[in-house]
């Protein structure tokens, strides 16, 4: 993450190509990418925007959901919703975007590792997007959402339930154990982790993930024994 500082003209060119969008009040970006950590900093952090950007992030998922799937009932539009604005969905939206470069934060933030840095890196893209909303109104943070939702919205294992809960079921009910997951390594830099973790099902081989939280590498891990096993299918044999 960079140091507590302004963004430099180059930096805010670049991240504001990325969003697709030029802020009218340029402080409303700087306040959107700074952490409460960065202590000696004037004006406010992120924390207000992230309640508000939560908000406008839901209602623009509904939307999108509502239109593109008009046969689907309500459960199937809960699960697509709830997977799509989940902290892990939104902290892989901040890594394409490469905000962690952007980022202003005080030398706490450098401890944190898993599943709080995931957390920081998915609450900076809601205080992005309530950002967005202030500044340029709904539209431009729809459009935001859109650029990167979009495509995440209509993939075929969109309504698929969280992949632990899913594996935990179905362990207890075919072999009446529960699954064990078990890191096996931590690399990279605190600000950049990568866990790989194996989760074991007594009855199966096991599989391995690696991601940039020790939650979602679980995740991974358990996704590839429920598509081995054939309970779900790869999302190239969806619909």
């Amino acid at each position: 993450m960079s140091k507590a500082q302004t963004l430099s003209s180059a930096d805010r060119a670049k991240l504001q190509a990325a969003i697709g969008y030029e802020f009218e009040e340029k402080e409303r970006l700087d306040w959107a990418l700074t952490h409460a950590s960065a202590r000696s900093q004037k004006g406010g952090n992120y924390e207000r925007l992230e309640f508000l950007g939560d908000r406008v992030l839901g209602l623009c998922i509904a939307e999108l959901l509502f239109r593109t799937f008009g046969n689907a009932a309500e459960g199937e539009l809960s699960v697509r919703l709830n997977q799509l604005v989940s902290a892990e969905t939104c902290a892989l939206v901040a890594d394409e975007m490469q905000l962690h470069l952007f980022i202003r934060t005080g030398a706490d933030v450098k401890k944190l590792t898993g599943k709080r840095m995931l957390n920081v890196r998915a609450d900076v893209v809601e205080s992005l997007i309530a950002a967005l909303y202030l500044d340029g109104g709904l539209e431009v943070a729809r459009k935001f959402i859109l650029r990167y939702w979009e495509g995440r919205a209509i993939r075929p294992d969109g309504a698929r339930r969280d992949a632990k809960t899913e594996l935990q079921e179905w362990a207890h009910a075919k072999f009446g154990v529960t699954p064990i997951y078990r890191v096996e390594d931590r690399s990279g830099p605190d600000h950049d982790p990568r866990f790989t973790v194996t989760v074991e099902v007594a009855g199966t081989a096991p599989e391995t993930g690696t991601e940039r939280s020790k939650r979602a590498a679980e995740q991974v891990a358990a996704t590839k024994i429920l598509e081995r096993e054939g309970i779900w299918q790869t999302p190239s044999a969806g619909k």
